[in-house]
C-alpha cells in the first residue's frame, strides 16, 4: 500500500540518521588512528583571534584573559575584537584591556551589523596566517590555541574545531539533554574527521581556519560557521575536530531561550542547504555521505515526522499495529506538557526531558523552515542569555 510507504520510508530514514549512521561511523572509524603531530615551538604560525561581540560585559574580561593566558608564544598571538553597537559596559572593558598592554585591538561599530558582517571585516583586517574565530562566552583552556593550530602543519587541513565542554549543568531545565546532544555531535564529527576530513560544521564557539581559505559569509546568512566550513571542504581541504583543544561554555538550560536560538539556526541551515545543494552529489570523498546523513536528513526530520503521523492516522482505521503506533505518537507529543507540569512541582524525570528536547528541536526546525521560506530579513540577533 502507498500509505505504508509514507510511514515506513520516513521511519527508516529517521532511524538511519539518528542511530545507524552514527553507529556505522563509530565502527568504521574505530580502525582509524589520528595522525601524530609534533610541532616545534619555533615553527608555530602567527595567529589572530577574532571575535564579534554585543553586550558581553559579564564574560568579555574572562574571555580575553583565557586567550592571553594560553600556552602559545605571546609574540605570535593577536586579538581583534569588533563590538557590534554594544550598549552595556562591553566597550569600556575592552578599552581598558586594550590599554593594559595585551595584544588587543578593538573596532567599535555604532550601528548593528550582525555577527557575520563583523567577522568578515575582522578577517579582512587580519594579516596573519591562521584565524581563530570564537565567541565571547566560550572560555579557552590553556593549551587550546596550540592544539587548534598544530594541525596546520598538514597542508591538507583547512579548518580545525575545538572540543566543547560545558559547565552549569543542572537537574532541571534542558541542560542535561543539551549537553548529551552536543557530546554526541562531537563524537560524530570526530569520526567524520578521521574517515574523510568532512566534519559537518564547527559549533562556532571556537575554531581555527587558514586565512587564505576564509570566504566572506553572504549578507543575511544566519549560520556563518557552517558556511565557512563547507567552503573549506569544497575547496579541496579537510575540516576536522581536535579533541584536545578544550574550551568551556555555559550550557543552555532555558527551553524558551534555546528554542529561539534553534529557530534561527534552522533558518540558517536551510539557507546553507540551498547554497550547497550541489554538494549532495559531490565527488569529494565522504562529503555527500556526511552532508546527507548527518545534516540534510535531520533538517528534514519534521517533514518525516509529519508523514509518519498522518499515515498512522490513515492506516490505524484498519490495522491494529498502526493504532498502537498512533497512540504512542500522541502520547509522546503530550510529554512536553507533562514534563512542564512536573517541573513546576520540582519533579524532574530525565527521560521526559530528553523527549521534550527532541520534540522541541524538530519543532524549531519546522518554524525555522517557515522563516526561511518567508525570507530572512536580517542576520542581527540578541545573544542567548548567559549563565542560565
Amino acid at each position: 500500500m502507498t500509505e505504508m510507504l509514507f510511514f515506513w520510508l520516513p521511519a527508516a530514514v529517521m532511524i538511519y540518521a539518528y542511530l545507524l549512521y552514527p553507529a556505522l561511523l563509530r565502527i568504521i572509524a574505530a580502525r582509524k588512528q589520528p595522525n601524530k603531530i609534533i610541532y616545534d615551538a619555533g615553527e608555530l604560525p602567527y595567529v589572530t583571534v577574532i571575535m564579534a561581540v554585543h553586550n558581553e560585559q559579564d564574560v568579555i574580561k574572562e574571555k580575553i584573559s583565557s586567550i592571553t593566558w594560553n600556552n602559545y608564544p605571546a609574540r605570535k598571538l593577536r586579538i581583534l575584537v569588533g563590538s557590534d553597537a554594544s550598549t552595556d559596559k562591553t566597550n569600556i572593558i575592552l578599552g581598558e584591556l586594550a590599554g593594559s598592554g595585551i595584544p588587543l585591538s578593538c573596532l567599535f561599530f555604532e550601528k548593528r551589523r550582525g555577527k557575520s558582517s563583523i567577522i568578515n571585516e575582522l578577517a579582512r583586517l587580519s594579516g596573519d596566517e591562521i584565524l581563530i574565530i570564537t565567541d565571547a562566552n566560550v572560555i579557552m583552556k590553556k593549551d587550546a590555541v596550540y592544539h587548534l593550530v598544530k594541525h596546520f602543519r598538514n597542508s591538507e587541513i583547512g579548518l580545525v574545531d575545538s572540543n566543547m565542554m560545558h559547565k552549569g549543568i543542572k537537574n532541571y531545565g534542558i541542560s542535561v539533554p543539551e549537553n548529551a546532544y552536543i557530546s554526541r555531535e562531537i563524537r560524530i564529527k570526530y569520526d567524520e574527521s578521521l574517515l574523510w576530513g568532512t566534519m559537518m560544521g564547527p559549533f562556532g564557539g571556537c575554531y581555527a581556519i587558514r586565512k587564505k581559505l576564509y570566504c566572506n559569509v553572504p549578507d543575511l546568512f544566519l549560520v556563518d560557521d557552517f558556511f565557512i566550513n563547507m567552503k573549506v571542504i569544497t575547496s579541496g581541504h579537510k575540516a576536522i575536530i581536535e579533541p584536545d583543544a578544550h574550551v568551556v561554555e555555559d550550557v543552555s538550560n532555558n527551553l524558551a531561550e534555546e528554542f529561539r536560538r534553534k529557530v534561527r539556526i534552522a533558518a540558517g541551515n536551510f539557507q546553507n542547504l540551498r547554497y550547497f545543494s550541489r554538494c549532495i552529489f559531490s565527488g569529494i570523498p565522504g562529503l555527500s555521505v556526511s552532508f546527507l546523513s548527518h545534516k540534510i536528513l535531520r533538517w528534514l526530520g519534521p517533514i518525516f515526522l509529519v508523514s509518519i503521523f498522518l499515515s498512522s492516522i490513515w492506516l490505524s482505521r484498519e490495522n491494529i499495529f498502526f493504532k498502537y503506533a498512533l497512540t504512542l505518537q500522541v502520547s509522546l507529543l503530550l510529554v512536553p506538557i507533562i514534563d512542564y507540569l512536573l517541573g513546576k512541582i520540582k519533579i524532574h524525570i530525565i527521560i521526559l526531558r530528553f523527549i521534550t528536547h527532541f520534540i522541541s528541536m524538530n519543532l524549531a526546525l519546522m518554524v525555522g523552515f517557515i522563516k526561511f521560506l518567508k525570507g530572512v530579513k536580517t542576520n542581527v540577533w540578541q545573544p542567548t542569555r548567559r549563565n542560565q
